[in-house]
């Protein structure tokens, strides 16, 4: 099988994990997650620790929650990390129903007063939020506020969304750590060699890390099957916002002609209007 990628690409379930995942190597993590919270000096995450990222529910019956990775601090602060590859539906109440999770499962067995560690749901998403689409910002940070002062009523649950095709900087332009991490995200696959910048850098190591020929045999197969599946589910995708693109114009081209004849204009004008045959006009 002919392969023309130097790197793998982080957008794949074997890529993230193998350059994010690995529970003997976590300061690729601790140095994303700091940049995104945006903690230096002594706040900065020194350690994580993963945790099972299967999360049981109490009732058999509901459902189970498996994340990407999920990690706790020293501190006690615990991290979900999720890689979310194309838009999701209802994604924000998807990240919303996981923090219930870790949440529950701070619950101590007798008395208990209810006291939580922090909880952080970190998205990384390769797609525009819908809700923030007319917003140039590519980080959003939330957490439960009064919506009358902005006031932070709570201050342990936190969501955090990563808009990651918003950054649509050149290397030259990139202004901060955090830039650096989501342009290596953006084109690390399609890179030969280690941006200057980055030479001696924390992040210089994911280029170690995703280097296709070093891969062992069994995880390049592992690799390109997993690149398949992402594939697939990319032309998927693009498949249908074609397909919704074109029924959306002949959608408007209908409401127009529509219109067109409530106003009492020819049939023929109409036509050379919205492009329509004339027998489609009759028909409608």
């Amino acid at each position: 099988m002919c392969y023309y990628e130097k790197y793998i690409n982080p957008f794949t379930d074997f890529g993230f994990k193998k350059i994010f995942g690995d529970e003997e190597d976590t300061e690729l993590l601790e140095s994303l997650i700091n940049d995104i919270l945006g903690l230096e000096g002594k706040d900065k995450i020194a350690k994580i620790i993963f945790k099972n990222g299967e999360l049981l529910p109490d009732s058999p019956e509901d459902r189970k929650a498996i994340f990407d990775l999920y990690c706790i601090d020293e501190k006690g602060s615990e991290f979900i990390v999720e890689l979310q590859k194309v838009h999701q539906e209802h994604f924000q109440s998807r990240a919303l129903y996981y923090t219930t999770f870790p949440i529950q499962e701070q619950a101590v067995r007798g008395k208990w007063n209810f006291e939580l560690s922090p909880i952080y749901f970190i998205g990384l998403l390769n797609f525009e939020v819908e809700k923030f689409k007319d917003s140039p910002e590519y980080l959003h940070y939330g957490k439960i506020t009064d919506i009358k002062t902005k006031d932070v009523m709570y201050d342990n649950l936190n969501m955090i969304y990563v808009e990651i095709p918003k950054l649509k900087k050149r290397k030259e332009e990139l202004s901060n750590h955090l830039e650096w991490w989501l342009y290596t995200f953006q084109n690390l696959n399609q890179l030969q060699e280690i941006p200057k910048r980055l030479k001696g850098d924390i992040i210089e190591r994911v280029f170690d890390k995703a280097e296709f020929i070093n891969l062992p045999k069994e995880e390049q197969e592992k690799y390109h099957k997993n690149l398949k599946v992402y594939r697939d589910l990319i032309n998927s995708i693009d498949t249908a916002h074609a397909e919704g693109r074109v029924k959306g114009k002949i959608e408007g081209k209908i409401e127009i002609a529509k219109a067109s004849l409530a106003q009492n204009i020819d049939i023929k004008t109409i036509a050379l209007i919205t492009g329509l045959s004339e027998e489609e006009i009759k028909g409608l």
